[in-house]
């Protein structure tokens, strides 16, 4: 496979905060201030049950009389402290005695149930789930340490920061959780490194569904093999989604029949990426279904998703064009083409009669449209610029440094006022095309951490950010009309979120799961530097209203009204689809009257 480039050729000083030494957190650690950090920011936090003192976080469950206490190694502003130790609890005289990770499900259980007047019984078992997979991808690492110098292959450096994200969201009660066992997704798991082959299915031309935004868009799944026999396509398949799919009923009528032919794992290899059902072969993205519950959703391409991956692209080729024109450090990864496997209804072309799934007679069958189907995503080198290497942002900013790409490594040895003007350069490619994709065009981006790869330059400095994946990008009813009236409804609904909707996803994923994360990482680099950080997030987003004007919701924003934070934990709880999570609202760091004190912290050099 071609490289990608070969930046940073000549290693960045080691960091001394590599997974190899930095003394990483225990599986029960990361798991209890995970729930802690959802309780603070979406129950006890607005609830006002909780206090800052002598360094420590304390915390109250009202309902269930519990009181929690924590060390803090550092405070935040925006309420998302770093923890250090054990969760404590209150054991009554004075005492206080360490909680481990399960009771304290326990506890978010029973308050949860307490506050809703709703039970979720599978609860704790996606939170154990979700400890096993930490579990297993630190065994894995302490087994056989990823790569932590910054080499000069590209395409190495930048899978190692899509696969060192060994803990995952953490505002998210269930980050990791996969279900099952390890034993049966480790092999296609990031965090240990996973590359493997695709299983390919060889299936009769009649019986393919697919669509193309652009002539050539289907060549990534054509050129992955050319031995097929007449009359079929390639469909490529993951492996762990073939397993689950491949003893349902019409598909074995099918295989029977020789309409499709299993050919086996075939051709190069492709890694996980973070997102775990999304692979990358240096060429090519193509996102596959997985049956499996990732975090919050089971993570299949529904069908309005793979029309509408294709759709959005077409829609989006002016707007996006525009963005590329005005803000030349930034891109949107296209998705310009599905495929699938349509078979046909029951009882006709020698189908057994009966539809798996319950669907109506003379649709296919859904489970396994969906389940096969999968998108293709543009490679990196379609749009990188040259001379950069690319990193998935969440590892930049991961609270632990566990791969390359961390923060402390691009920034190493430097004082705090170079991290200022790194961070200032960061800003300046991330947030203006973002805010003029939503006021401009009516375009929701959804640049949360995993969404966006941000590229260094030799130096570590920001060159370039882009951003991807279609399907958390929405767009605003009265900017596109037309568009969304020539499509199906069921594919355009999905693709919408009204005006006021869409601008708290904005603000959420760009400010606060984005922004401030990042922001926080440097922030451990050099304590005491947050409020100068902050006040720079202040200064860019006014520098973009001043040159692009300065609507209300803009305003607000610069004021300091509250900022709006996906409640992660309580989606979870009342098992509702990530679309129809509500949010909290966040004391804002950016309010005037705030940033006029703020002075910076340091007297160092750069």
């Amino acid at each position: 496979m071609p490289p990608l480039n070969k930046s940073l050729a000549q290693p960045l000083d080691p960091s001394p905060c590599t997974a190899a030494t930095a003394g990483l957190p225990t599986a029960d650690a990361v798991v209890a201030h995970t729930l802690l950090n959802c309780l603070l920011r979406e129950v006890s936090g607005p609830e006002h049950e909780t206090a800052v003192s002598e360094g420590r976080l304390l915390l109250r469950l009202p309902r269930r009389g519990v009181r929690l206490r924590i060390a803090l190694r550092r405070t935040s502003l925006l309420g998302a402290h770093r923890f250090a130790g054990p969760v404590l609890e209150d054991a009554g005289g004075g005492t206080w005695q360490p909680v481990g990770w399960r009771r304290l499900a326990e506890y978010v259980r029973d308050e949860l149930s307490l506050r809703t007047g709703v039970r979720n019984d599978e609860f704790l078992d996606q939170v154990a789930s979700s400890h096993q997979a930490v579990s297993a991808a630190l065994a894995v690492r302490a087994e056989a340490p990823g790569p932590q110098t910054t080499t000069g292959d590209g395409l190495a450096t930048y899978l190692a920061s899509e696969q060192s994200l060994l803990f995952g969201h953490r505002f998210h009660p269930t980050p990791k959780a996969r279900g099952g066992d390890a034993a049966s997704w480790l092999s296609y798991a990031p965090e240990a490194g996973a590359s493997f082959p695709l299983r390919h299915l060889a299936v009769r031309s009649h019986l393919i569904a697919e669509e193309a935004a652009e002539a050539g868009a289907f060549d990534a799944l054509d050129g992955l093999r050319a031995d097929l026999p007449g009359g079929y396509r390639l469909l490529p398949a993951h492996p762990w989604q073939y397993a689950m799919l491949r003893d349902h009923p019409r598909f074995r009528a099918a295989v029977d029949r020789g309409d499709v032919v299993d050919l086996g794992p075939c051709g190069k290899p492709f890694a996980a990426t973070a997102s775990v059902r999304t692979l990358y072969d240096g060429e090519t993205f193509l996102k596959f279904s997985l049956n499996v519950r990732i975090t919050n959703c089971l993570r299949k391409n529904a069908g309005y998703e793979l029309s509408g991956a294709v759709a959005l692209t077409r829609v989006l080729e002016p707007v996006l064009a525009d963005l590329a024109a005005r803000f030349p450090g930034s891109a949107m990864l296209r998705e310009p083409a599905y495929r699938s496997l349509a078979l046909p209804p029951p009882g006709t072309d020698g189908a057994p009669g009966g539809s798996h799934d319950g669907g109506p007679a003379g649709t296919p069958d859904r489970a396994l449209l969906e389940g096969f189907g999968v998108i293709v995503r543009e490679g990196l080198s379609r749009r990188l610029l040259p001379g950069t290497t690319p990193l998935l942002a969440a590892a930049v900013a991961d609270e632990y440094p566990t791969g390359p790409g961390h923060i402390s490594r691009l920034l190493h040895g430097t004082g705090p006022r170079t991290a200022l003007d790194w961070w200032a350069a960061y800003l300046k490619l991330l947030v203006p095309p973002v805010l003029a994709a939503y006021f401009d065009h009516g375009v929701v981006l959804e640049p949360h951490l995993q969404n966006v790869v941000v590229c260094v330059d030799d130096e570590g400095l920001p060159a370039q950010v882009l951003f991807r994946d279609l399907e958390g990008t929405k767009l605003v009813p009265e900017h596109h009309a037309d568009a969304l009236a020539a499509l199906p409804a069921e594919v355009a609904g999905p693709m919408t979120y009204d005006a006021r909707r869409g601008w708290d996803r904005v603000v959420y994923c760009l400010l606060v799961n984005h922004v401030a994360e990042v922001l926080a990482a440097l922030a451990d680099l050099h304590p005491g530097t947050e409020p100068a950080l902050w006040a720079r997030v202040h200064a860019t987003l006014r520098a973009y209203a001043d040159r692009h004007g300065c609507p209300p919701r803009l305003a607000a924003l610069l004021a300091g009204v509250p900022l709006p934070a996906k409640a992660n934990l309580l989606t979870r709880w009342a098992r509702r689809a990530d679309r129809e999570a509500g949010y909290v609202r966040l004391p804002s760091p950016l309010a005037e009257d705030f940033l006029s004190t703020a002075t910076p912290a340091w007297s160092e050099t750069r």
